[in-house]
């Protein structure tokens, strides 16, 4: 089932989500809609936030065909090709970088349609979450797919991609992003 994207202007996306705490059908049922709703806007990630629930739980899907060069994952301590891991189901992440290296990123997200900047992220993570059945994993990455779960976190934590955007930057889209604030405020009225 596709669920409603909440756009910039929507309070929840400000929230920090609840721990999930009820594994089972239920947050299967919630995965399945948010991977379609995700496919359908032709999005790499999602957050529960984005759809109007503020709790710890993402979807990821970042295939190799997306990455400039190969992503290396470790899932739980053993290689893992990345095409094998998707889609990621991630309750509760927590990221942690591994190196200090950082890369500067065009992003763009599902909840500010057409809206692009660049942002710095730890270009390796190792994130501990559990999936949909509640067991425990700890996943290390690199490339686009580190820098996808660390900008969905983010929302799950009511923390924006802009939130991140250097002043200069900003500065660029300040006037879209009041656009889309009022926007997404008068059709709330609307309805």
């Amino acid at each position: 089932m596709i669920l409603e994207i909440k756009f910039y202007g929507e309070s929840v996306l400000h929230q920090q989500g609840k721990p999930v705490e009820t594994f089972g059908e239920p947050l299967r049922k919630f995965s399945s809609d948010m991977l379609e709703t995700m496919h359908e806007a032709n999005g790499i990630g999602l957050a529960a936030q984005q759809v109007g629930e503020a709790v710890q739980f993402c979807v990821v899907e970042v295939t190799r065909d997306l990455e400039d060069e190969p992503t290396h994952c470790k899932l739980d301590g053993k290689l893992t090709p990345q095409d094998l891991l998707m889609p990621l189901s991630l309750a509760n992440p927590k990221a942690t970088p591994i190196s200090k290296n950082k890369d500067i990123m065009e992003e763009g997200c599902l909840s500010f349609p057409e809206l692009k900047g660049p942002i710095q992220r730890p270009t390796t993570i190792s994130v501990k979450y559990q999936d949909l059945d509640g067991n425990p994993h700890t996943l290390e990455c690199d490339g686009l797919l580190a820098r996808c779960i660390q900008h969905e976190i983010d929302h799950l934590n009511g923390v924006l991609f802009i939130d991140r955007m250097d002043k200069k930057h900003f500065q660029q889209i300040k006037e879209e992003v009041r656009s889309l604030k009022q926007q997404t405020r008068k059709n709330a009225q609307n309805r």
